[in-house]
């Protein structure tokens, strides 16, 4: 469903400006309902459609909290969630603490990723994709072997 990268900017109150080719799908999808949540694993947060978040916190939910790698994991992505609406000037207001988590400044990443997305600060975001580059050049995970686009 969203799919390409934008680079945007955050306002001085952390407000982010959602391009209309998203915005008019986020209307008719979700109503401009969203969750943003810290990324487990990058510093970025990730933007999920409402009806996409029930699914995601369930599974995440159900697994076991004996383990504190599985607590951890909860505790970032389901303590850090937060319902967003979309404004009548196709913002979203991001609160200090995810800009905080995420390095946010002004210039920001919009990153689509199928039924979600990332957002990234606009350097983090350059400085990953170099290293990405670095890591497929040796070699690919055994699932990627054979895989072609």
């Amino acid at each position: 469903m969203f799919q390409g990268a934008v680079q945007l900017n955050l306002d001085s109150k952390g407000r982010l400006a959602i391009p209309a080719r998203y915005r008019d799908m986020l209307l008719a999808h979700c109503a401009g309902n969203m969750v943003l949540t810290a990324d487990p694993v990058d510093a970025c947060l990730l933007f999920y459609p409402q009806p996409e978040w029930p699914a995601i916190r369930e599974k995440l939910l159900k697994l076991s909290t004996l383990d504190p790698k599985i607590r951890a994991l909860q505790r970032r992505v389901i303590g850090y969630a937060e319902d967003l609406v979309i404004d009548s000037a196709g913002r979203v207001l991001i609160s200090p603490s995810l800009r905080s988590y995420a390095a946010l400044d002004k210039r920001v990443m919009l990153i689509g990723q199928g039924n979600k997305f990332e957002l990234w600060d606009e350097a983090r975001w350059q400085t990953q994709q170099e290293a990405s580059l670095s890591f497929m050049s040796g070699g690919l995970p055994p699932e990627l072997e054979g895989f072609s686009l």
